[in-house]
């Protein structure tokens, strides 16, 4: 009977999957990250045909060795893989699989949730109104941005960008400029949007940027002090794909001395720790990396997590082979 390891506890809907198929299933014993030495341990302890693992489980060669080489597969339920070193399983014939599209729809909700509460201030009126501060009606209290036919630029028009420009079109009338290494035409004619051949098009002319890339040395730090200061000083910057993207100290900076008006923000640079300094700012909102997290989509990409780990134990190519 194949054994397979799971890193940490996922919705039943994965699990279930995988039993079904008749696999054997062990999971993490403590629902927290496990430490590298100790999941290098629990591998080399019991052999295992595949790993389920998590964004937060840091995949690299070391992992790759102490599962061995009967492990065929190390399925990583994310749409991201920045976590896995994609050259170290090709070097040591492990297949890396994702799990994309499921999420899309999500992710584009609370990036748009973000851009809402943080242009109308739902967070900061939230603690105004629970701290006791609210004693009546005035006509100059906490007054926030519209956002209807404002102009949001978005950053990667991946599948998940391209969602969020659907709502911003579609729902709020809003003007739509865009960024990403590959122009789309379609796009474009769809949504009325304009492409810009460089992210510093889309900083000085967008009132709500989104960031939509993946992780890589390119893109690390893309959004730093010099570009901030692109910016128009009402705009706002909102960041929903990986942490490192943002070079907080010096988003930090820039929210507090106005040089951009806030930030809404579910990813962060070395989490879970966030820059401090961002804490002690009202003009910022802070989600604990949860875009994704509906019971609804959770369920689907543990699912296509036991997927991808099911048709590579049956010898098939699993449908989102990474690597």
């Amino acid at each position: 009977m194949p054994k397979v390891f799971v890193t940490r506890i996922i919705p039943d809907a994965g699990i279930n999957k995988l039993t079904r198929a008749g696999y054997e299933v062990h999971l993490n014993p403590e629902d927290r990250v496990l430490q590298k030495d100790e999941l290098i341990g629990l591998l080399e302890k019991e052999r295992y045909d595949a790993v389920l693992a998590l964004l937060t489980d840091k995949l690299d060669k070391d992992i790759f060795k102490a599962a061995g080489p009967q492990c065929k597969i190390f399925s990583n339920m994310a749409v991201g893989f920045d976590n896995v070193d994609l050259d170290a399983a090709k070097e040591m014939q492990i297949m890396v699989s994702n799990t994309p599209g499921v999420l899309t729809d999500t992710v584009a909700e609370h990036t748009f949730a973000l851009l809402l509460a943080i242009a109308h201030r739902i967070s900061e009126a939230d603690n105004f109104t629970r701290a006791g501060k609210y004693h009546g009606w005035e006509p100059m209290m906490l007054l926030g941005s519209d956002v209807s036919k404002k102009t949001l630029g978005i950053i990667g028009l991946g599948r998940i960008g391209s969602r969020v420009a659907y709502h911003a079109r579609k729902g709020f009338d809003m003007n739509v400029i865009y960024y990403d290494v590959k122009r789309s035409e379609d796009f474009e004619r769809e949504f009325g949007a304009t492409f810009s051949s460089d992210v510093e098009g889309v900083l000085k002319a967008a009132d709500f940027v989104s960031i939509h890339v993946p992780l890589m040395e390119q893109t690390r730090h893309l959004i730093n002090a010099e570009r901030l200061k692109l910016m128009k000083k009402s705009a706002y910057l909102i960041n929903t794909s990986r942490g490192p993207i943002i070079d907080e100290k010096a988003l930090a900076g820039a929210l507090k001395s106005g040089i951009i008006r806030g930030a809404a923000l579910d990813v962060f640079e070395a989490e879970p720790k966030v820059e401090p300094e961002l804490l002690k700012l009202n003009n910022v909102i802070l989600t604990p990396h949860i875009a994704s997290a509906t019971e609804e989509t959770r369920d689907k990409m543990a699912e296509l997590a036991a997927f991808n780990i099911i048709e590579a134990l049956e010898g098939r190519t699993p449908p989102n082979l990474v690597k």
